[in-house]
């Protein structure tokens, strides 16, 4: 492709694909066929071509698997262990994790496009860390004395909520199964997965691997299936205690509806971002050139902006997009052909509403599902590019004069999930931190995760929070007991 390094055409492999293990629904400790006998197909997004048949589960499998999950949780070891036994488990599933990394991450190239190398020295170092954290966290959950006003004696316990249901994305399949299960077993809880149905390849390893490691039958269950039939079945049922969801907003409210519907259990989402990154004329240009590599809606003073867009534009025609499993590559493919295309009618879009095509906006190569590096300019924040999530190699670019015209912009969205600044000034960096409406927000960095930090969003972009001992506290019931304290001159 002209003025970008291409190779994703699909002719040379740099690795050949792993060999693929698991394909069935994981039911209470066992592969198994899903009830109906229906399988779909995932598929290689590099080369168009279908990796396997997965086992399809719909509401029966849902069902089946819930069962398992309550049973495990009613009557099972699990909840009933202590802090430290499961603590000590979860440290030996993350070992075993760390012992198949090269498998794992290779089953997220292949079936999510992922960069193989970003995989082995990001991905999923940073899932044992998450499954570390949590297993070190679990004989940490306790409640609190209290000082009553009458003449009781008065406690509180942290109890495990129940049977969870886990959605995940397609965009992180790993780090999205260990950062919804981990905190969820540190609190004592068993759990239905269902993976997204583009990705489904490595929660079912994970699966395998959480048996090895002495997680009981029935705690972790893994359900392949797509949203409107396994995922719905999910929500509205009526032993499922709490739903994590992590998606988007559209299917967010029908999340939300299905729990109002059915037993009012407990949701937590997190949804859709346009999360701003805002560059100040302070800023080191090269510096802010990186850090917004991982921007959809970049923000430059007026300052630098023209050197900034230059350097911009510089370093995406240089990017190398092609396989996730060559080691120069800097993007992979896009998941699928639905969002390949989601994400060119967006691009067009931008055209249409006449915003400048700086650099990119074509299909990168003949074969495979990749996109070429694209950034707009003269981008207005009432264009739909601008506005809604995109979740593709598309930049928009914009300028503004003042901190106070930074803050109104950057708060211009119905979403609430990040953002980025970047600067030399503190004053600066405080008072944009405290006036942007985000629940996360990064200060001459971007991206920057860890198990220890709280993640969610505001506004449209959900509550609750994964990451951090925040996470805990949404698998967790608070129960209070009080008794009579009887001739004590203590109270």
């Amino acid at each position: 492709m002209e003025n970008h390094r291409c190779n994703g055409d699909g002719k040379e492999s740099f690795k050949p694909p792993p060999e693929i293990k698991f394909t069935k629904l994981f039911v209470n400790g066992q592969f198994v066929d899903s009830v109906s006998g229906k399988t779909f197909e995932t598929v290689n997004p590099a080369t168009s071509e279908v990796i396997a048949k997965v086992a399809e589960g719909v509401e029966a499998d849902i069902d089946l698997a819930v069962k398992a999950a309550r049973e495990a949780f009613d009557h099972g070891r699990w909840p009933r262990m202590s802090g430290f036994e499961r603590g000590r488990i979860m440290s030996k599933f993350a070992d075993l994790i760390e012992q198949n990394i090269d498998e794992l991450a290779a089953l997220d190239s292949v079936d999510a496009g992922k960069l193989l190398a970003s995989g082995k020295t990001v991905d999923i170092p940073h899932c044992l860390h998450i499954l570390r954290y949590y297993a070190g966290a679990a004989d940490k959950i306790h409640g609190e004395t209290l000082k009553l006003a009458g003449e009781y004696q008065g406690y509180t316990l942290l109890e495990p909520i129940g049977v969870v249901g886990h959605i995940i994305p397609w965009n992180y399949p790993s780090t999205m199964f260990l950062m919804k299960s981990s905190p969820a077993l540190a609190a004592g809880c068993t759990m239905v997965v269902k993976p997204a149905e583009q990705t489904p390849l490595s929660a079912l390893f994970y699966a395998h691997l959480a048996k090895q490691a002495g997680i009981p039958d029935g705690v972790i269950n893994v359900v392949n299936g797509f949203g409107a039939t396994a995922g719905a079945a999910l929500c509205s049922h009526m032993d499922v205690d709490a739903i994590s969801f992590t998606g988007s907003t559209e299917t967010g409210r029908l999340v939300m509806e299905a729990a109002a519907k059915s037993n009012l259990k407990t949701v937590s989402l997190e949804l859709g971002g346009k999360s701003p990154l805002i560059i100040f004329d302070d800023a080191d240009v090269d510096m802010a050139g990186e850090i917004c590599v991982a921007g959809s809606r970049v923000y430059v003073q007026e300052g630098i902006y023209d050197e900034f867009v230059r350097k911009a534009a510089e370093s995406a025609k240089s990017w190398v997009v092609g396989d996730p499993f060559d080691p120069n590559v800097q993007q992979g493919p896009q998941v699928d052909k639905t969002q390949f295309e989601r994400v060119l009618s967006y691009i067009e879009l931008g055209k249409t509403e006449g915003a400048t095509l700086l650099t990119g906006g074509r299909r990168c190569g003949d074969k495979g599902y990749y996109i070429e590096p694209t950034i707009f300019t003269d981008v207005k924040e009432e264009m739909r590019i601008a506005q809604e999530e995109i979740f593709g190699p598309v930049m928009s670019l914009m300028k503004f004069k003042t901190i106070e015209e930074a803050i109104e912009k950057a708060n211009a969205t119905r979403y609430g999930l990040a953002a980025g600044i970047v600067t030399k000034d503190l004053n600066t960096a405080n008072r944009v931190t405290r006036s942007v409406r985000a629940g996360t927000i990064w200060i001459n960095c971007y991206f920057a995760f860890d198990p220890g930090c709280p993640f969610g969003g505001y506004k449209m972009s959900g509550f609750g929070r994964d990451l951090g001992m925040h996470a805990i506290n949404k698998y967790l019931q608070v129960k209070s007991v009080v008794t009579p304290l009887h001739s004590s001159p203590w109270l």
